[in-house]
């Protein structure tokens, strides 16, 4: 488990979580260790493969903001502290599920810095694993009440509707952008809203307060995705931590590409360089260079400061104080992580 003095280090800059109240970093530290060990305990099994497959994304760490927001929308609740841990947990041990499936799908060598499940072992062992955090996770809301089992019921049906359509692609005469932006909506935005619904919900807080953070978690989870598909395109590796471009080598179409395939005035190189995937490194840099250089990019820019001024409004019911500060700092960093 980390080191308690390491997580508030970690929370100071963590996801543009940007805290000042001493108090507030100390509690929501002491509830990551907590939802730590708890992920441990669950990914435990008395089968060795089972126990190896499950613990591998567990160990291997990663931002862990679901079950951060979780914790701090349980802020503005009355306590219940064991509660809201488990609702943390759960939504993390979801998201967890998902990665398994998604390098299955998306045939992934290494996720988090290791090599994928699916790599490591076989896509069987990977799905099989996805489907045990499931269903501890089913397991673990069922102790919160039937209120929190339906939600994560329903959220499940969000994540796979979302896939689902990301898989087919937009319908005949759908709109791309409009499609792409419900994929993502239903992929990162509805578990996220999920997180914050729980953690407001199961410490007490006023039903404006959930739905608050319902609705909050919804808009940061979509503008999240926004936000990456922009640092995909527009930061040099050096100072994003990322190879660029990784998107264009993998044939997805992101937003800047989206809006940029939708203007007119589009070079048509680079319409022609975004039809399929990209493998050759000189064509991805080019095709970089083009989409820097379109409009694109600027539309998708203006489409996340929208996206961050909404989640920004949906606060407004929150009682003013370090919680509400801190889950306005997020809004803020996604926009200034880009620039």
């Amino acid at each position: 488990m980390r080191h308690r003095g390491s997580t508030i280090e970690e929370l100071r800059g963590s996801v543009g979580l940007r805290i000042a109240d001493e108090q507030l970093l100390r509690t929501l530290a002491a509830g990551l260790d907590d939802v730590e060990k708890l992920l441990r305990d669950t990914a435990r099994s008395e089968v060795q493969a089972v126990h190896d497959a499950a613990s591998h994304l567990v160990e291997a760490g990663g931002k862990r903001f679901r079950p951060l927001l979780t914790l701090l929308a349980g802020e503005f609740g009355e306590g219940n502290h064991s509660d809201v841990v488990i609702a943390a947990a759960a939504v993390e041990l979801v998201h967890l599920a998902t990665l398994y499936h998604d390098d299955v799908m998306d045939e992934a060598t290494m996720r988090r810095g290791a090599p994928s499940v699916n790599a490591r072992w076989t896509n069987s062992i990977a799905i099989l694993t996805g489907d045990f955090l499931f269903a501890h996770a089913s397991r673990l809301v069922s102790d919160l009440g039937t209120d929190a089992a339906r939600i994560l019921a329903e959220t499940f049906s969000e994540l796979v509707t979302g896939q689902m359509r990301e898989t087919v692609g937009p319908g005949e005469g759908e709109d791309p952008v409009d499609h792409y932006l419900t994929v993502i909506a239903q992929k990162t935005g509805s578990l996220i809203a999920t997180s914050g619904r729980f953690g407001a919900m199961v410490s007490g807080a006023k039903p404006d307060a959930i739905l608050a953070m319902q609705r909050f978690g919804e808009i940061i989870g979509t503008a999240f995705q926004i936000s990456d598909d922009i640092i995909d395109i527009a930061s040099p590796s050096h100072e994003s931590g990322k190879t660029p471009g990784t998107d264009l080598r993998e044939g997805v179409r992101t937003l800047p590409m989206l809006y940029a395939l939708a203007d007119p005035d589009t070079e048509p190189r680079l319409v022609e360089l975004l039809a399929g995937p990209i493998t050759d490194d000189e064509l991805v840099e080019e095709a970089l260079t083009l989409l820097r250089a379109s409009t694109g990019l600027d539309r998708a820019m203006v489409t996340l400061s929208d996206y961050a001024q909404r989640a920004r409004t949906e606060l407004a019911p929150l009682p003013a104080g370090p919680a509400r500060d801190a889950c306005e700092s997020v809004a803020d960093y996604l926009v200034a992580r880009t620039r």
